[in-house]
């Protein structure tokens, strides 16, 4: 297992980063390694994004001096989402088949966390977003199609799309981890314009479902401050509170959404009107 750490950033700060800097910052380029777990714990609310990929033989979730704990999920807990073949998670021997797109809200305390795949020809992709917790609520699996869709977008602006809530109040009970899906139509690009910023809690996104030549345009940075990231398959982005959060794909695309803080509220966000951005 592989874990680096990364600082907060001022917005002041953020304002002359060149690329390489942004990227650095806020981009996790590689994620899923074969027979690795490849993690990026961040000051940002100590959120960690990561993934797993087993291809000969299960991995085990270890802990390390940055998580402070005997154990990864002593005091944190943690949403699953697989992007790749089937797989199985085990959680203190209880076994769970997490197929492509379905969810799986691991509780706090929770003390052995084991990732398999079905196939080394199709090896499961476990996206992984982990955020500090207080108490121990229920380790819950979330289909694809038991998570609630919202239809949105219209043609017209080039973002119609499916967001899909599982990890959500009212359906998993969590301390603070929020967690989703969104997933662009054929023929849109757009996510989501006007934007808007949420002060209360970060987010982190999981762009996928892109071919080796598509790219997506994130955009991000204060409102006024605007800046953006190339952001290739299997990436993701840290997105501080004070950042806006937008994308435009050369194609279709899928991400994960996730955030963490002090807020649950999914409608909670700041707006920022079209006229406001520079």
């Amino acid at each position: 297992m592989s874990i680096t750490v990364r600082q907060a950033s001022h917005p002041g700060a953020a304002r002359a980063y060149d690329t390489t800097e942004l990227r650095a910052h806020f981009l996790v380029e590689t994620l899923f390694k074969a027979d690795s777990i490849e993690l990026t714990y961040s000051h940002v609310d100590r959120i960690i994004v990561g993934g797993a990929m087993p291809v000969n033989g299960p991995l085990k979730l270890e802990t390390s001096k940055p998580i402070g704990q005997a154990t990864f999920l002593a005091r944190r807990e943690l949403g699953i989402c697989n992007v790749g073949g089937p797989g199985r998670v085990v959680c203190d021997g209880e076994a769970h088949n997490v197929h492509h797109r379905d969810m799986l809200y691991v509780a706090m305390g929770t003390t052995d966390v084991r990732f398999e795949s079905q196939s080394a020809d199709e090896p499961a992709k476990f996206y992984l977003f982990s955020t500090p917790a207080h108490a121990r609520h229920r380790t819950v699996l979330v289909r694809e199609a038991e998570a609630n869709a919202l239809e949105l977008g219209t043609q017209e602006q080039a973002n119609t799309r499916t967001l899909r809530q599982y990890i959500i109040p009212g359906r998993v009970q969590s301390c603070q981890l929020v967690m989703g899906l969104t997933t662009l139509k054929p023929g849109n690009t757009w996510n989501t314009m006007p934007s808007h910023v949420h002060d209360r809690r970060c987010e982190a996104y999981l762009y996928f479902d892109m071919k080796p030549d598509t790219r997506v345009f994130h955009l991000m940075g204060e409102p006024q401050e605007t800046r953006h990231l190339v952001v290739a398959n299997d990436q993701a982005i840290i997105s501080p509170p004070w950042s806006i959060h937008s994308g435009c794909g050369t194609a279709a695309y899928s991400f994960v959404w996730a955030m963490g803080g002090d807020n649950q509220d999914f409608t909670d966000m700041d707006m920022v009107p079209m006229e406001a951005l520079r």
